[in-house]
């Protein structure tokens, strides 16, 4: 079992240097949402559900899908942009 931990703490670590360094924003909400998923193991493992839960709920659903949906926004503006210098 403490292997498991120590790998879980390893691959912690890895996922927030990860995060930092990716260019692709894509990738980066992927490895955030691996970050909270891995971070919601590690509360079960430490015996406390409810951060768990609310680990999962708000860091992999929630601010995933809102990053998710700001990213299209993003790209959705640049096109427009590139549209509208197109036609010009």
């Amino acid at each position: 079992m403490r292997i498991f931990e120590i790998i879980l703490l390893l691959s912690l670590v890895v996922c927030a240097v990860s995060v930092a360094f990716m260019k692709d924003l894509l990738t980066s909400i992927v490895i955030f949402m691996s970050y909270s998923l891995i971070m919601c193991v590690i509360w079960v493992l430490l015996q406390s559900p409810d951060l768990a839960i609310t680990e999962a709920a708000v860091g992999a659903g929630v601010t995933s899908i809102l990053f998710f949906v700001t990213l299209k926004k993003i790209r959705a503006i640049q096109k427009e942009g590139r549209h509208e210098q197109a036609e010009r």
